[in-house]
This record gives structure tokens, sequence and C-alpha cells, in this order.
């Protein structure tokens, strides 16, 4: 019996009781970013302190990338003992490289190039964003070691329990938030403290959810070796790494604007709030995955892919609402004045983009279901190259560093989105 005939096919109700946990998951895992943000902006600078904070993890995240394929890799091949054992020692391997890069990349000498150089970040503030990259190292093992118990619980459909894991996670860093506030532990380390311990207990938890489901794994099935496996990874790991350098890249030309750090700031606030959304949304790619189409020219996935990304968009609609953007952009993030007002525009603006992002999902998700990683890896390679275009061309053009983010960022998404469209074709 296979999975599907075990678990069943598509309907709306079966894939909304596996996506919602999914979806709650990515907003409560995004969560943390913006609550451990409340600690970083009553540091010395105020919500300045933000920007080397944001810079050190984004350089973080966007070296993880590298092994950004490898969850869809262990939903593909990690569905027997033989195939889960190979990926348990992939995403190894993973760990031990990209944690080794991300030390070095802290380094003094290195460091200060990518900060100062590349990002244009004030000689005061690198000191913070190395220390960031530095001793969040810690903070990514936990991450890499989590996809091991996250892929077992992925293809058993027991995304309840995972979500249950990231949930706790999510509610030791609220817990965190106002403790260390009162406290006077503010500013970046503070913050990556918070993030730490509670990527540490979602782990555990992971773990122990995750064991009925590894004991439950058959010894007979597909056999990919290692070599096999990650040659599926790379192409959806390089098209990661170049998702994951969109704010790298907006950040450095944001940076150049007038105003640049108070800018770069306002992007990484409201980001804060749309990655949560559009994290969620791009969870249809586990959705295509595990309901991938059952006869020719069904698209049932592919139309619950839209009106969940229309739902998802009310939802930073609801934050450009005058008196919630004066609470959450005022009291909890620190903001005032015109910086304020423009982070309430550019987040009501974000209220299209997950629409985009579910129905890129659903699109890479059908992608890496037929097994043509590439496929994904074009359409990232369209979204960079538009991205980038679209940075030099608002810059060049003079347009406020505020609006230059939220711009690019929609442009290059319908643009990965056409690619997908016609390659899939």
């Amino acid at each position: 019996m296979t999975d599907d005939d075990r678990l069943g096919g598509f309907t709306p109700l079966r894939a909304t009781k596996f996506y919602i946990p999914l979806l709650l998951q990515a907003f409560s895992q995004s969560l943390t970013y913006p609550l451990v943000a409340a600690i970083v902006t009553h540091g010395p600078w105020g919500v300045d302190t933000l920007t080397p904070f944001a810079q050190g993890q984004t350089l973080m995240f966007m070296i993880g990338s590298l092994s950004g394929g490898i969850l869809t890799t262990g939903m593909v091949y990690a569905r027997n003992r033989t195939g889960y054992e190979t990926f348990k020692r992939l995403n190894a391997a993973f760990m031990a490289v990209l944690l080794s890069i991300q030390m070095l990349a802290a380094f003094p000498g290195v460091g200060g190039w990518i900060f100062t150089t590349l990002l244009g970040l004030p000689e005061h503030m690198v000191g913070v964003a190395r220390q960031t990259l530095l001793w969040g190292a810690i903070m990514h093992g936990g991450f890499f070691l989590r996809n091991v118990p996250l892929v077992a619980l992925l293809n058993a459909r027991a995304s309840f329990e995972a979500n249950a894991a990231t949930f706790v996670r999510i509610v030791v860093t609220a817990a965190c938030t106002p403790l260390f506030i009162s406290l006077g532990w503010t500013g970046a380390a503070w913050g990556l403290v918070a993030m730490t311990v509670g990527c540490f207990i979602e782990l555990a938890l992971s773990w122990w959810f995750a064991r009925p489901h590894v004991r439950a794994l058959k010894a007979e099935g597909e056999h990919a070796s290692s070599l096999k496996q990650f040659a599926f990874t790379m192409p959806l790991s390089l098209g990661a790494f170049m998702l994951a350098s969109a704010p790298f890249m907006v950040a450095a030309f944001v940076g150049r604007s007038a105003g640049g750090v108070s800018m770069v700031a306002i992007h990484y606030v409201t980001m804060g709030l749309a990655a949560p959304v559009c994290f969620g949304a791009l969870r249809m790619q586990t959705v295509a995955i595990q309901f991938p189409p059952e006869y020719d020219g069904d698209v049932r996935v592919k139309r619950y892919a839209a009106y969940a990304g229309l739902v998802l968009g009310i939802l930073p609609l609801l934050v450009a609402i005058p008196a919630l953007s004066r609470w959450y952009f005022g009291v909890v993030q620190n903001m005032h004045g015109d910086g304020l007002v423009r982070a309430q525009i550019v987040i009501a603006l974000y209220s299209l983009w997950p629409i985009v992002q579910s129905l890129r999902g659903h699109a890479e998700g059908i992608a890496a279901w037929r097994r043509r990683p590439n496929v994904v890896l074009v359409s990232q390679v369209v979204y960079l190259a538009s991205l980038s275009a679209a940075l030099a061309a608002t810059l060049a053009a003079g347009l406020p560093g505020w609006l230059m983010g939220v711009t690019s960022i929609m442009a290059a998404s319908l643009a990965a989105l056409g690619a997908l469209r016609i390659l899939l074709r």
C-alpha cells in the first residue's frame, strides 16, 4: 500500500488539515524574529540596533540556504529506513561544512569587508554584526539538527506535532521578550540568546514527537545513495541561496539611498511582519508534494493555493490599520515620526505578496514532485536577476529607500512565478 492509499488523496478538507499546522508553524517560527527585534531595538542605538543584528542574521541564513533543498530531498527520498539514514548523513555533512563557513565569515578581516564594503554598515556597528554571525552558529546548528525529525514528521503528515514543537518555541521566545526588557537585558546579544533557547527546546520536542514515525519506517523501498540525494538537493539549494541572498541584496542597495541606516531599519521591521505570512504561503510547496495531481489537468491544488494566498494577504493589511500600526511600529519596535508612517504604507503594500508566493510555492512543489529541481533553480535565477535590476533601477530613479525593497521584491516574485509556469509547461 502506498502513502497516498494509506493517507488519502486531495480534498479541500484534507489539504487544509495538513496545511494549517504548517502555516501556523511558519508563522510561529518566523514570528520569533519580530519578537526578538523588540529586545534588540531597545538596545544602545534604538531601532538602528536592528540593522547590524539583522544583517548578521541575514548572512547566517544566506549561508544556511546552501542546504535549502534538504527538507524537500528528505520528503522525496527519506520514506524508508535506508533513505532516512542516508538523509541523516547528508544533513550532517551540510551542517559541518556550512557552520564552518559561517564562523570563518565572522572573522574580523572577512566580516569587516562584508559588512562595511558590501553592506555599507557604519564602522561602530560592524562588531555587533560579526558577533551575531559568530554566536549564531550555535542556534544554526539547532536548525540543522531539527531537519531530521522534521522530515519524519512531514512524511507522516504529522504536521500538528511539528507545529506543536514550534509553538512551544514561540511561547518561550514571547516570554523572554518582556522578561529581558524588564531586566534591562536588551540589545543584539540578548536577542540572540532568546532565539537560541527557544530553538533548542523546539529541537528536543521535535525529536520526541518523531520517534514513533521513525520506528515505523519500512526497510524496503527505493534506495537513493548519498550522491543521488546530494545531486537532487543542490539545484534546490542553489535556488534557495539565491532567494536568501535577496534581503542581503536589498539591504546593500537600500543602504546606499538617502538616510541609509534608517531606511534599512524600516525594511527589516516590515519584513519581520511580512516574512512570516509569506513563509506560510511558500509552505504550499509541501502541500503540492503531498497532494500531487491525480489526473491530467488536475488544478484543484493550484486553485486552493490561490485562495489561500488571498486569505493570507489580509493579515499584513490588518497591521496597516492606524491603531495597530501605531502600537506595533511605535510602541513595540520603537519607531517614531516619518519612519512609523512609512512602515505603515510598506506593510499595506506587502499584502499582495502572499498571493504570488502561494502560487509560487505550489509551482515549486509540482517541480519537485516531477523531480525537476532545475526548474526551481532557473526560477530563482530569474528572481535574483529581476530583483537586482529592479533595485538598481529604483536607486537610479531616486525612489525613497523605504519603497525600494517592497517594489523590487514584488516585481521579482512575479517574474519568478512567470518563469516557473512557463518551464512547467
